[in-house]
């Protein structure tokens, strides 16, 4: 078998990455892909700056703290000086934890694959945020807080562009690496993010909140201050979740095909008056794209002016919240179900990469495309204050098709130990079935490479 030979970079080239090790860490990412961009005008392969493993052992062998929503609202329902610095240093040593983890599984890649432009990229922003949390010092008081939380705002929002950028990369080093080995990496490292991005955004929402002060809140108001812990609304309405999504979906197929096409009712049906315990921005991106989907099959496969409604069934259990979308939009067809939840497998991998690449930036929310006007101005305010999913980062097409959508849910759904499984009945139409903890007891899913090794 032919083994690819990689060319060792020019004296200039090897020059230039020591000047860039040499470089802070938020100027190493820039710097970086500069560099990495020329590949696509030049034929010499450059390798990423690694540098001695050593520097992440010790964090690699601490373990990650799971937490649960539960404990989430709890700690948070009280805040003092103390609980919140509390909280800040649980973040302070946590973040790179979990990150040292996800660079260590970069690091075990092959170097073929590690010489991506995109998956470069991805672990040099990982690797920046690791130095940048790493280094900040015991936090004592508020005022290191507020200073701590600048640099959590910061990392944030320097990591929009990870999803497209990581989903780019598996998909161009499939044929290195494996899809199999390709899909796992992924799950992995998505489901990391969910939780760094978590905890990072509760603190900062305990902060925000600590610090501003109490306001009355209307009685009329169906969402108030009081429903939510830092990022966690504590009584997310079903009903209400799925007639807004539903609503924005509609709106998302009217841009797609024109104002003329018949939308399929949503119908919901069931115990409507359940609640749950959930970050807002997760269940709201799971119900949108499950929605979001079964409308674009109805209206493509059942076109007509009377189409067949789409039907959601909530069911309230002891310990769980089930929720069941059904619809007629002709099922999943046989060259795609094998498929359904994989990020680098199936017939349409080279339309991926293209419309990936039309996505600068990803937060993985359901409403990047537009903001809902079904939201009164308590609730819009509430989605942009608390980073729920209505919070748009970004706009694209909505015609443009990334093939994430349904993986992306199951890694939500699974995050929480839920669950997310789709049925086709090839030439009828599709039953998801959601399930979800009532009661918010449920730990984070976590991966760790002590967990790793042991396989």
């Amino acid at each position: 078998m032919a083994t690819t030979q990689l060319a060792r970079p020019a004296r200039s080239t090897r020059s230039l990455y020591k000047h860039i090790l040499r470089l802070p860490p938020s100027a190493r990412v820039l710097a970086y892909s500069s560099v990495a961009t020329t590949r696509n005008h030049d034929t010499t392969t450059f390798p990423p700056p690694w540098r001695p493993s050593h520097v992440l052992d010790e964090w690699v062998m601490r373990d990650a703290r799971p937490i649960s929503l539960r404990q989430l609202g709890f700690f948070g329902r009280t805040l003092t000086d103390e609980r919140l610095i509390s909280a800040a240093n649980y973040v302070r040593l946590e973040l790179p934890t979990r990150i040292a983890h996800r660079l260590r599984d970069f690091q075990t890649l092959p170097y073929s694959a590690l010489t991506n432009e995109h998956i470069g990229y991805v672990y040099e922003l990982y690797y920046s945020a690791f130095e940048r949390v790493r280094k900040v010092p015991e936090i004592r008081d508020l005022e290191s807080n507020e200073r701590f939380c600048s640099v959590l705002d910061h990392i944030l929002n320097e990591h929009l562009p990870v999803i497209p950028r990581l989903a780019m990369g598996v998909l161009e080093i499939k044929d290195v690496v494996g899809a199999d080995e390709c899909d796992r990496f992924m799950t992995m490292l998505l489901r990391s993010r969910i939780s760094r991005r978590l905890i990072a955004q509760q603190h900062l929402a305990l902060t925000e909140r600590f610090n501003a002060p109490r306001q009355p809140t209307k009685a009329s108001s169906s969402t108030t201050d009081d429903d939510y812990v830092g990022h966690i609304l504590l009584k997310c309405n079903a009903k209400d979740i799925i007639e807004r999504c539903a609503e924005s979906s509609k709106q998302l197929v009217e841009k797609a095909y024109g104002p003329d096409v018949s939308i399929p009712k949503v119908v919901v049906q069931g115990h409507l008056d359940t609640t749950f315990p959930y970050i807002l921005s997760h269940i709201e991106y799971i119900i949108g794209e499950l929605l979001r989907n079964s409308i674009q099959a109805v209206v493509e496969q059942r076109g007509g002016p009377n189409p067949p409604p789409i039907e959601v069934l909530i069911c309230e259990a002891a310990q769980h919240v089930i929720i069941r979308v059904s619809d007629q939009g002709g099922g999943v067809s046989q060259d795609i179900l094998p498929y359904l939840w994989s990020f680098t497998k199936g017939p349409r991998r080279d339309r991926r990469l293209q419309n990936l690449g039309q996505v600068p930036k990803l937060a993985a929310t359901m409403h990047e495309l537009q903001m809902s006007p079904a939201l009164s101005d308590q609730q819009q305010h509430h989605a942009e204050k608390h980073g729920s999913s209505l919070s748009s980062f970004v706009s694209r097409p909505p015609n443009l098709r990334l093939g994430m959508g349904l993986p992306m849910a199951k890694i939500y759904a699974e995050y929480w130990a839920g669950s997310l499984e789709l049925h086709s009945l090839e030439g009828y139409g599709c039953d998801a079935f959601l399930q979800i903890s009532r009661l918010g007891n449920k730990n984070e899913v976590l991966t760790t490479r002590a967990s790793m090794d042991a396989i």
